[in-house]
């Protein structure tokens, strides 16, 4: 014996059987800033002049900490 009442035939779901009509907004604020920010990395790339001067910064902060890191200073 089951513990539902009994329900008639012609009973509605309590759920519903079809999703709800609803509406997409073309200009929505949150697709309007997904398409800003798309549209913003595509547009910012760097240089080749950039991308030297960023090897050269690295390159050279890598010699200073390894100068620094072998250095015996002034011991005899």
């Amino acid at each position: 014996m089951s513990k539902k009442p009994p329900l008639p035939e012609d009973a509605p779901s309590p759920h519903p059987v079809e999703e709800a009509p609803h509406d997409h907004h073309a200009g929505s604020e949150a697709l309007q800033a997904v398409k800003d920010i798309v549209e913003a990395k595509k547009r910012w790339k760097p240089d080749a002049k950039q991308i030297g001067m960023g090897a050269a910064i690295g390159i050279g902060s890598a010699a200073i900490v390894a100068g620094l890191l072998y250095w015996r200073g002034g011991k005899k």
